[in-house]
């Protein structure tokens, strides 16, 4: 795929809309880009798995994770103003979301535009001001008057989910794109790529695409995929937290424009000391740069792969996102071209002897 074909692939799958455990849309645009690449599965869940066509089922498998869902939200109640609570799926700090547009599907499985909203100010008292934001002092405005309308004649109720209304758009001057859900549609993109870019080769390995869902609630959709895809090894690629706007020089670990960043470790896995070598010292003579990193908190569905089965040597390739959990993440191409680039390189160097190797 070339850069122009690259952003238009970014973009679809930025704007399309997958709350956790709805991601219809974002899995039926991934469909379209990998339709030609494998062999297509849906479960019960929504997980889309793609077995290359050329995969022999007599290799071991190497499964290449991306999660489908973004943080996103449930509508909870309707208030009888019209208003309607709601509660986070995925971790977001309430005061992200003040103010944002969003989209809220209604009964029809339409996405109709609403507005976070909470009190004004002027009927604030000094005391009420410092109040930190919380999920219960906001609310959404669909434009409802009372609740009966909310229900008859917007179509609202309870369970739909609501995503932000961002669209995706790319800063050609210095290669930057702006959007919502890079994490982890960025990762989505780069599998697309992948499957597309080697049409027709020959690995070592069996690779079948894992487009798991329900990440931002708990690694839930990769639970599934694990098992049923059986990997002898996976690459997991994750939008990931850049910290070159707050962290000291000398932590930054995941700044734009200096490609992957591979971790050691998260919350929830140790990654497999042996084939992260392998993969940095590949990096390294191919010259793809890279950046590595000490994660203190946070996971991605390499937690439930790695225990997966009888244990699964899995590394994380991360996209490096400002701002991810928030509606609006800036991100480089730059990054996202290395990160593929990467993935086929160690793709093509796995085969039996290697993975027995970790």
């Amino acid at each position: 795929m070339n850069k122009i074909e690259t952003i238009d692939l970014i973009k679809d799958v930025s704007n399309a809309y997958g709350a956790s455990g709805f991601e219809y849309d974002s899995v039926d645009t991934i469909k379209q880009y990998v339709k030609d690449a494998g062999s297509i599965k849906e479960d019960s869940l929504h997980n889309l798995i793609v077995e290359r066509f050329e995969n022999t089922g007599a290799k071991p498998r190497l499964l290449l994770d991306a999660h489908t869902d973004e943080v996103s939200f449930m509508v909870r109640a309707i208030r009888d103003e019209g208003i309607l609570d709601f509660i986070p799926l995925g971790g977001m700090l309430p005061a992200s979301v003040a103010s944002q547009k969003v989209k809220v599907r209604n009964k029809d499985g339409n996405y109709i535009t609403g507005i976070v909203c909470s009190t004004p100010p002027h009927f604030l008292t000094e005391a009420e001001k410092k109040v930190p934001l919380d999920y219960n002092l906001m609310g959404i405005d669909v434009g409802a008057r009372t609740r009966e309308e909310a229900i008859e004649s917007f179509g609202i109720r309870i369970g739909e989910p609501v995503v932000f209304d961002v669209t995706c758009d790319y800063d050609e001057n210095n290669d930057l794109i702006i959007g919502k859900a890079f994490d982890c549609r960025l990762g989505c993109a780069s599998i697309c790529k992948i499957l597309n870019e080697t049409e027709g080769e020959i690995f070592g390995v069996d690779v079948v695409a894992g487009f798991a869902v329900q990440e931002e609630v708990g690694t839930r959709g990769a639970t599934v995929t694990a098992n049923t895809t059986n990997p002898d090894i996976a690459i997991v690629f994750e939008g990931c937290p850049a910290d070159d706007t707050f962290e000291k020089s000398y932590r930054r670990q995941t700044c734009l424009k200096k490609g992957p960043m591979l971790r050691f470790i998260d919350n929830r896995m140790i990654t497999n000391p042996r084939y992260q070598r392998f993969a940095l010292d590949l990096a390294e003579e191919l010259n793809i740069p890279v950046q590595t990193s000490v994660r203190t908190g946070g996971s991605t569905n390499g937690a439930p792969i790695h225990l997966s089965n009888k244990g699964v040597p899995v590394i994380v390739i991360g996209i490096p996102v400002r701002y991810i959990h928030t509606p609006y993440g800036i991100a480089s191409i730059f990054d996202v071209e290395k990160s593929v680039e990467l993935a086929k390189a160690i793709i093509r160097k796995m085969d039996k002897t290697v993975i027995e190797s970790f």
